[in-house]
């Protein structure tokens, strides 16, 4: 027959980790109520001193000792732990080696500990899965805020100068609502996805700068040149753009000559792209030249954190932008899902 002081060792300690673990900690400790949390704990400990749960166990395992056996193994383990309870002077001699069971103490406090070490560790966990989420949510809605921003900006530019060609009824007005309209497609169609297939960027890109060159005519050269195959690759939708767009509203003048470089070089998972033009006096405020780029720049340190690298400088009257992409290749995935 199991004893019922077998079933009270064994079942008082699991009771006692789990109790902690998944009702008294997250709470009572978590919510602030210390003082209920630690009278439990008081509680629970004067419990187990008053049971004694392993004197008691050893007892019992030493009443089922075969006859005639002196020192067994469990005496010498409890006499070892109750070595320190010396009789008094003057007190009778007795059984007074189990006044204080201390292993019974040791096994509650190791007990708790642990399943208070275990509640602090689950409740780090959470606290940084929720940090996380809020973080990606965040950046989520300040993307999305950014787009909402840069697409009707970008779109009111280009239909003002279709505007201007039809008011000068210029013959490449017809050609120029196709790009616009193969713009618009894939600016509502790709542009609300994080990633876009590099290539797709490219071919909007080319019908932009197309529009801009039928409307400046002869006053601005511009030249793009791409190098590379950008199979295979992605990247945030209109990101290149916003430096382009940059680039022909401050680098040119109905009144003067000027030029514009644009030139992507793309080289296995990786891009370089640079661009610069003509810096003239009207476009030297930095206040009005940096909305867009704060804007690309707080789209790439959310979407390329530590994979990007953004140089902008003035060099003999031009604004160059130089900008490298590193790890293209791992968006794909992210394009998918």
């Amino acid at each position: 027959v199991v004893s019922i002081w077998y079933l009270l060792f064994f079942t008082i300690y699991p009771v006692i980790f789990y109790l902690n673990l998944e009702l008294l900690f997250p709470r009572l400790f978590l919510r602030k109520k210390t003082m209920v949390y630690f009278l439990i704990f008081a509680a629970s400990l004067l419990i187990v001193f008053l049971l004694r749960p392993f004197d008691n166990l050893m007892k019992m395992s030493n009443h089922r000792q075969a006859p005639g056996l002196e020192r067994t193994h469990n005496d010498q383990l409890t006499n070892q732990f109750q070595r320190g309870n010396r009789v008094p002077p003057g007190v009778p001699p007795g059984n007074h080696g189990q006044v204080l069971d201390i292993m019974s103490i040791i096994l509650f406090t190791l007990t708790w500990s642990v399943s208070t070490g275990l509640g602090v560790f689950r409740q780090w966990r959470n606290t940084e899965q929720k940090v996380l989420k809020a973080e990606a949510e965040k950046a989520n809605a300040e993307l999305s805020f950014l787009r909402a921003q840069v697409n009707p900006h970008f779109l009111f530019n280009t239909l003002n100068n279709i505007y201007s060609m039809a008011v000068t009824k210029n013959p490449a007005t017809a050609d120029s609502i196709m790009k616009l309209s193969n713009i618009m497609r894939y600016v509502t169609d790709e542009g609300k996805d994080n990633f876009v297939n590099l290539d797709s960027e490219i071919d909007c890109l080319r019908d932009y700068i197309d529009l801009h060159r039928i409307r400046l005519g002869n006053t601005t050269t511009v030249n793009f040149t791409v190098t590379g195959d950008p199979r295979d690759l992605t990247v945030a939708p209109l990101l290149l753009m916003t430096f382009v767009e940059n680039a022909f509203k401050y680098g040119t003048s109905n009144h003067e000559t000027s030029q514009i470089d644009i030139t992507l070089l793309i080289d296995t998972d990786r891009i370089l792209f640079r661009c610069s033009n003509k810096l003239f006096e009207t476009a030297r405020d930095p206040d009005r030249v940096g909305i867009g780029i704060e804007n690309a720049q707080r789209r790439l340190n959310s979407m390329y954190n530590g994979r990007h690298r953004l140089l902008i400088s003035k060099e003999a009257g031009f604004y160059v932008v130089e900008l490298s992409l590193v790890s293209l290749n791992v968006m794909i995935d992210a394009k998918e899902n």
